[in-house]
């Protein structure tokens, strides 16, 4: 069942979720920073010596993947970039939309899918994509297309896209350091430097404690990172009724997405948390634990529609 929702106001979701965000990704950060020093103390008594190298290296691949990840994107999900004699109606909504943003406007891509979804890429609005499926031109009405596009412009306006982009460089860098650190310790890492130290006992529990970190950790990144994944998308969804007026024609859009039974073809799981709704489909009604829920991009489509029936 949905949560009952009261008449809120807009702004104070917006902070409520931009504050939510912003104390996870620094717990995300901090966590990182212990993941670190516990592999450090495990691989040496300098914490940071070992892992500094390989954390330095993967920053700077999440940076590169960072700049590029918007191009990269739109081709993995073949979508085309258009002009606007291409489809002068996505072109004038995208266009006011973003005005009443306050941002350049984004390029316009299509995909050539009959399923009906949307996202937005880029590190920032002066880099930004908008990209629609024809499916989503075909079946939804004026007002409830303006509803997508508003929530596609606000994850640009509300620096979303780079967001996310730093939230998956931190849980690529956890991911990392646990697999140099798994390796290292296959390849007899750990007896070596239990020989070299004479077996004391607080080294040995920092490695236990280290080898359970190693396993747990990637885990504990991404449920962290789908936490604000979803934090965003209600945070989009606010802010993109603020831009229409008009939270009726977004919440309607989400409940013709999310019951289309039609897969996303170019969709897949790295791409997933992208869309306005989750490609791979979760339909309304469906089950949903706690536990299963903590590793779902989006929050559920009949909470973010009450949200907005609220407002």
């Amino acid at each position: 069942m949905p949560k009952a929702y009261s008449k809120i106001n807009i702004y104070d979701q917006i902070a409520s979720n931009k504050r939510k965000t912003w104390i996870f990704l620094i717990l995300f950060v901090l966590f990182i920073v212990l993941v670190g020093y516990v592999f450090g103390m495990a691989m040496s008594d300098d914490a940071l010596g070992p892992m500094g190298v390989f954390g330095v290296i993967a920053i700077f691949f999440g940076i590169m993947g960072y700049f590029f990840s918007g191009n990269m994107v739109m081709a993995v999900s073949r979508a085309k970039q258009i002009k606007k004699e291409d489809n002068p109606e996505l072109f004038r909504v995208v266009e006011n939309m973003s005005i009443a943003a306050g941002i350049p406007q984004p390029k316009v891509y299509i995909i050539d899918d009959s399923a009906p979804n949307a996202f937005a890429a880029g590190r920032d609005p002066k880099h930004a994509m908008v990209a629609v499926t024809t499916g989503l031109l075909d079946k939804l009405e004026r007002t409830e297309l303006e509803g997508v596009i508003a929530h596609e412009i606000s994850h640009i306006r509300n620096y979303d896209v780079k967001l996310m982009s730093l939230v998956a460089i931190l849980a690529g860098t956890v991911a990392l350091l646990s697999d140099i650190f798994l390796r290292w310790t296959f390849w007899g890492g750990g007896r070596r430097r239990s020989k070299s130290d004479g077996g004391g006992q607080l080294q040995l529990i920092m490695f236990v404690v280290a080898i359970a970190l190693a396993l747990l950790a990637p885990l504990i990144a991404v449920i962290i990172k789908m936490e604000i994944s979803r934090k965003r998308e209600y945070l989009a969804d606010a802010s993109g009724a603020m831009l229409t007026r008009y939270p009726e024609g977004l919440a309607r859009a989400l409940e013709k997405i999310s019951l289309d039974k039609e897969p996303l073809e170019a969709a897949n799981k790295a791409t997933a948390h992208m869309y306005i709704i989750n490609p791979l489909k979760e339909f309304k009604g469906s089950p949903r634990g706690w536990f299963s829920g903590m590793f779902q991009t989006h929050p559920p489509v009949e909470e973010r529609i009450a949200a907005l029936r609220a407002m």
